[in-house]
């Protein structure tokens, strides 16, 4: 890996040199544009709309531009702003790990110590584990003032920045403003379906279906040309299911019984009499829910 930035994590007098380095990587299958007439590639041209010509993104400027007035940004006035010559990760303060809303969570960075002796990283990231904190920091980085958290993962201290406040749109939806009844067995079933799906979450054991296919779909039309019936590589496509649930405590219990029997489960679902009689009616002011899909599968196929 090849490290995007170097600075110092700072809290109080403490300094602790870090080189960063991006965590993720994107594995997806390149495509571009072509025109479908004659498979000619569609490129974009950056095109000064004064002169006409094809300009360098090396000469190019940012500007704003307030109506009245535009106001040209060299690359020079945009290097001289001070939060832009900072080369620290301030500390700003620790919070509880569990106040950290994962939904404000953006890019993932590793730190590498980048100093003689890595001790401070050490008790810094020990420290974070000792008192289940997490420390959000202020830095500034490619043109943009972020806010991140830090934590650990492993052995590595992670930058993870986090959209700002305005930026996590408010779940205003009125529907879930009425009220629901629900009863004590449709969340004893509910309980048991999820019961049925319970694991140990591994990523390694799921895998792109998407770009897999993708795969094979390209790897098969360089072998065959426009001439692959992909009806043959894939199957006929399954309509899927649609429509809603009336008997809601009927698709829970065949939920739980189709979940048991693909992992091999021989008891079937609880069944009780009390529960038998409401399986006929759906709770009063419930809604109709979504029929049951398959039992999800995990994948270990690698793509290729």
């Amino acid at each position: 890996m090849r490290a995007i930035w170097k600075g110092a994590l700072t809290f109080g007098l403490v300094n602790v040199p870090v080189k960063v380095y991006a965590a993720t990587e994107d594995h997806d299958v390149s495509l571009h544009q072509v025109h479908n007439k004659d498979g000619g590639r569609i490129r974009y041209q950056r095109i000064c709309e004064i002169d006409g010509e094809v300009v360098p993104y090396q000469d190019i400027d940012k500007a704003y531009d307030d109506g009245d007035k535009t106001v040209v940004l060299t690359k020079e006035d945009l290097a001289s702003l001070p939060a832009e010559r900072s080369r620290e990760i301030d500390v700003v303060e620790f919070v509880p790990s569990e106040q950290v809303d994962p939904l404000t969570f953006d890019r993932a960075y590793y730190l590498e110590p980048d100093s003689a002796s890595p001790k401070a990283y050490v008790l810094l990231r020990r420290t974070l584990e000792q008192t289940d904190r997490t420390a959000i920091v202020r830095f500034s980085l490619r043109q943009k003032t972020r806010l991140a958290a830090l934590r650990v993962r492993g052995d590595v201290l992670v930058l993870q920045t986090l959209l700002w406040a305005d930026e996590v749109r408010e779940a205003a939806f009125p529907s879930l403003d009425e009220s629901v009844r629900i009863s004590a067995k449709e969340l004893e079933l509910s309980a048991s379906l999820v019961d049925s799906f319970a694991s140990d979450f591994d990523p390694a054991d799921f895998a792109d279906e998407y770009q897999e296919e993708l795969r094979i779909l390209i790897r098969e039309k360089l072998e065959k040309g426009d001439a692959l019936d992909t009806s043959e590589t894939f199957g006929e496509q399954e309509e899927a299911a649609g429509g809603e649930v009336i008997d809601l405590m009927e698709a829970l219990r065949a939920s739980v019984e189709r979940s048991r029997a693909a992992r091999g489960d021989a008891a079937p679902a609880k069944k009780s009499t009390d529960a038998a009689s409401a399986g006929s009616k759906r709770s009063a002011g419930s809604k109709p829910a979504s029929k049951a899909k398959p039992t999800a599968k995990k994948k270990t196929t690698k793509a290729s």
